[in-house]
């Protein structure tokens, strides 16, 4: 059965310390006020900056997930039990009859080795002629038994069919003598000189009907030559009809080719397989391929979204993918509106001030919530990186007071506690350029132009100005992905920003919406400059309007 839906708060792709430690305080707010399972996630890697605040107060890292999309997983997998290959035929109707169910997956050890299905045993009983199929198919002796509800009389149980027929002992002695073998089962009544024909004819088994009873000297010669002896209930017909259902569904189970999925497969991309193959029931693995349960076609009809809390962000083009197909149920969000679209109304929060994290404490103070130290922590560092310790043109009054209040909980003297944070997260010297300019990477768009925008912030000037020409380089070797690039390298201390740009109208663009010298047409010096969001974009996106 499926579990109860977990609510994912979740931030934007390329993750920043606000986008994630908002989402850690968020989820565990909403776990103390409502109903129900709210879990953090990452959409992307952590930095060096976020990976320093949670070891310092000792917060688990939350679990990353690169898509929302529906996966088998969010459909209702139906519990069908697994059965053993050694399951006899019978046994195997009786459990899909019991069940309703047509379709049985055969598993051991956890590994599904195969399928059978109600046409499987239909055919195995209706156009299988073998009168070897035992052998063939070594069928354990307690099948036979659990099949004919027969007694071992003679013989172990645990034994398996290796060779010989089955066949009824219904002629006399004279010429069943000409057609017993070597192995075979006989399937005889209260026949003295049948039994004792079948066991000089070296058979493997002696079946008697009807319970009757076996003598002792039958009993000892069986046993001299070892002969098994079974007693059944059952008349010799219904014998002989049961005896080919013993036989272990495993000779009988598909096992090549066998259409099954697994648990994170995308329902969007199985819908075309779903479409050719007309199965009822499926098969489904987890990542490591133990068998789970089955999934319907009519389960699909029952496709459950994934349940979503976007936090630090609000535009499709930052989300984790596959949002289209989540259903968004809140929005905690301090950036510009984007372009997202939701299909039903959605709790919308949005304040402009410096940082979510200002929202989200804003929230605990609201309804009352006593906020744990690390939790303090958290939104205190995610207050003290956004706003650059509150030298960024975005903070607010709001965002000090809230900082203040959270560094006393937190039990941190801020000052200190930033610096050591904004050291942390500048250690740039071992990274690839790749890794520095995904770090805090977003994309916008603009007047039909669309431009991403990385930035990195550090202490030490020496440090980015060696960083610059190689961000530089890299950008010109993915140009393309956008029709901009730019890439801010800020110095909190200085409060300004190194320019790098790439792309054909780049060099308008910026002329456009700065006033100052381009230098080797690839940067310019930007004093002043520290916020992407209310200094950079909204020049930028004036810059296009401009040009365009």
């Amino acid at each position: 059965m499926q579990e109860e839906r977990t609510v994912y708060v979740i931030g934007h792709k390329n993750p920043d310390t606000d986008s994630i430690c908002s989402a850690i305080a968020y989820a565990a707010l909403k776990n103390h006020l409502d109903e129900g399972q709210f879990a953090p996630k990452r959409a992307g890697e952590l930095n060096n900056e976020t990976k320093f605040v949670l070891e310092y107060f000792d917060v688990e890292i939350p679990e990353f997930i690169g898509h929302v999309a529906t996966q088998v997983s969010d459909v209702t997998i139906k519990s069908t039990p697994a059965i053993s290959k050694e399951f006899s035929l019978k046994k195997a109707w009786n459990t899909m009859r019991d069940l309703g169910d047509a379709t049985m997956p055969v598993v051991q050890d956890g590994r599904l080795e195969g399928i059978i299905s109600v046409k499987d045993i239909a055919t195995a009983n209706m156009d299988v002629y073998e009168t070897h199929i035992l052998a063939m198919s070594k069928t354990k002796y307690t099948n036979i038994l659990e099949t004919i509800d027969g007694k071992m009389i003679i013989g172990d149980e645990n034994d398996v069919v290796t060779k010989g027929k089955i066949l009824i002992g219904a002629a006399n002695p004279e010429l069943l003598e000409s057609y017993v073998g070597e192995g075979d089962i006989v399937i005889t009544g209260n026949r003295f000189e049948s039994q004792l024909c079948g066991i000089e004819m070296n058979a493997g088994c002696i079946v008697v009907c009807m319970g009757a009873p076996v003598s002792k000297t039958i009993q000892k010669l069986a046993v001299e030559n070892n002969c098994k002896i079974i007693s059944t209930p059952h008349d010799t017909y219904m014998t002989a009809r049961l005896m080919s259902q013993s036989t272990p569904v495993g000779y009988f189970m598909r096992k090549e080719g066998l259409i099954t999925f697994y648990k994170d497969d995308l329902i969007a991309d199985i819908k075309t397989v779903l479409s050719k193959i007309r199965h009822r029931d499926f098969p489904v693995l987890d990542h490591e391929g133990n068998y789970c349960g089955m999934l319907s076609r009519r389960s699909l009809l029952n496709t459950e979204k994934k349940r979503i809390i976007m936090v630090d962000h609000n535009e499709k083009s930052q989300a984790v993918d596959g949002i289209e197909e989540a259903e968004i149920i809140e929005i905690i969000d301090h950036h510009r509106l984007g372009s997202l679209e939701t299909t039903l109304p959605v709790y919308f929060r949005n304040q402009p001030v410096g940082c979510t994290a200002t929202i989200i404490y804003s929230m605990y103070q609201e309804n009352g919530v006593e906020i744990k130290p690390e939790i303090a922590g958290l939104l205190c560092s995610a207050i003290l990186s956004d706003t650059l310790m509150f030298r960024s043109p975005t903070c607010t009054e709001k965002d000090q007071v809230a900082a203040e209040a959270l560094s006393k909980i937190a039990g941190i003297e801020i000052q200190e506690y930033a610096e050591k944070m904004f050291r942390a997260g500048s250690c740039l010297g071992n990274k690839a350029p790749e890794e520095i300019f995904y770090q805090d990477f977003k994309k916008f768009s603009g007047s039909g132009l669309s431009f991403g925008v990385g930035q990195i912030s550090s202490l030490d000037q020496d440090e980015l100005a060696q960083l610059r020409p190689k961000i530089a380089a890299y950008m010109e070797s993915i140009e393309g992905s956008c029709d901009i690039l730019f890439f801010l390298l800020t110095n909190i201390i200085m409060e300004s920003s190194e320019l790098v740009f790439v792309g054909e109208k780049a060099k308008e663009v910026v002329e456009a919406s700065f006033c100052g010298t381009i230098e080797e047409d690839s940067w310019i010096f930007l004093p002043g400059m520290v916020s992407r969001k209310k200094q950079f974009v909204p020049k930028i996106l004036n810059g296009i309007q401009q040009v365009l």
